[in-house]
């Protein structure tokens, strides 16, 4: 029952740093490329987006 546990918390752990390195990666695209104006360019982009809540919504334009 114990290495159920552990296996589980092993699962979750790998998963939480998976999705914090594909935020990281995102967030770099994004800051390399200077754009936040415009729709983001790949899902790594598209999910720090999301996660940080700095995304473009439909029908904004921007001057």
């Amino acid at each position: 029952m114990t290495m159920i546990l552990l296996i589980i918390a092993g699962v979750i752990g790998v998963a939480l740093l998976v999705g914090y390195v594909a935020v990281l990666v995102g967030i770099r695209r994004e800051d390399k490329r200077l754009s936040l104006r415009q729709n983001p360019e790949g899902a790594s982009a598209a999910l720090a987006r999301r996660v940080t809540g700095c995304y473009v919504r439909g029908g904004v334009s921007w001057t």
